[in-house]
């Protein structure tokens, strides 16, 4: 079984993860579709740019999808706080790094620091409304 993180956005799917990529890198899988490119549907003119998928590969193990909602199909995006993206960092450093980027513009929660666990560890929301945890178990030895 695999699990991958699916998101929705209100018109900002290509652009969020363009960020991502920046991020983790990886490569778009089959390109970042739109729904303009639907043969035999009518979409209205501002909503032709709107994301119907993206698929971030980020490793052979990993990856994150996404699309936009439709309003005029009467979708509307609620961001709520049941929804997480959990990194586990390679580092502690990695982490740091993952936990400054992402955060930018955004929400944090708690800041990426020394649990009592035994683990370095982050939530917030990015400036996409997307919530993330990171978290990085420490190894023996490791403060």
């Amino acid at each position: 079984m695999k699990i991958f993180p699916y998101l929705n956005f209100d018109g900002q799917a290509e652009e969020a993860f363009i960020f991502y990529q920046s991020i983790f890198g990886g490569e778009f899988e089959g390109g970042i579709n739109y729904f303009k490119d639907i043969q035999g549907m009518e979409i209205p003119e501002d909503e032709q740019g709107r994301v119907m998928h993206v698929s971030l590969r980020i490793n052979p193990h990993y990856k994150i999808m996404a699309s936009d909602n439709m309003p005029s199909l009467g979708h509307k995006l609620i961001v709520g706080n049941n929804n997480y993206v959990s990194i586990d960092a390679d580092t502690k450093e990695q982490g740091q790094e993952f936990f400054e980027r992402l955060s930018a513009d955004g929400v944090v929660e708690m800041e990426y620091q020394k649990t009592f666990w035994g683990a370095y560890f982050a939530s917030f929301k990015d400036r996409f409304g997307v919530a993330w945890m990171i978290n990085y178990d420490l190894k023996e030895g490791e403060s």
